[in-house]
């Protein structure tokens, strides 16, 4: 297999950030993060998903949190400062983020939005994201994930 590089592994290496590459076979449509663990070997708790959330205020928000777990909404309004906030709907996730869902990565996206990594990524040596293609996962340590994007750790599962 070719050597896919990602525009989120690219942003990686520019910032001299080590990090994994996993990969997967997708072509059983199986690409939630459970499954994903599942292909990649790796506990379910090290793997995170992201997601995109609008504000009150229209603002977007991403979110980084365990795929096992569901985002608390208040939570993530409180994080963000707004009053309320909801899943940004699927059909604008790329129009926003330069991602389809299923490789969506926080690193990488078309604009820098404020982000918030789950606080049990500080628990953890590494943590597993979307590296931006469906197929591709990164592995890196969760301080040096926040200091790239500038986000900071919050309470954000129910």
């Amino acid at each position: 297999m070719a050597k896919v590089k990602t525009n989120a592994m690219r942003i990686l290496d520019t910032q001299k950030v080590p990090y994994e590459i996993l990969t997967y076979d997708s072509k059983d449509g199986k690409i939630d993060g459970v499954a994903v663990a599942g292909k990649i070997g790796r506990d379910p708790a090290q793997v995170y998903k992201t997601l995109v959330v609008v504000g009150a205020s229209k603002d977007l928000y991403v979110f980084v949190i365990p795929v096992e777990a569901e985002l608390d909404m208040k939570k993530a309004a409180r994080e963000a400062g707004e009053k309320s906030v909801e899943m940004l709907p699927v059909k604008d996730i790329q129009k926003y983020t330069g991602y389809i869902r299923g490789g969506c990565s926080p690193v990488g996206m078309k604009k820098n939005y404020p982000t918030f990594l789950d606080e049990s990524a500080q628990e953890l040596e590494t943590i597993i994201v979307s590296a931006g293609k469906i197929g591709f996962q990164v592995e890196l340590a969760p301080d040096q994930l926040l200091n790239i994007l500038r986000g900071k750790y919050g309470q954000l599962t129910k």
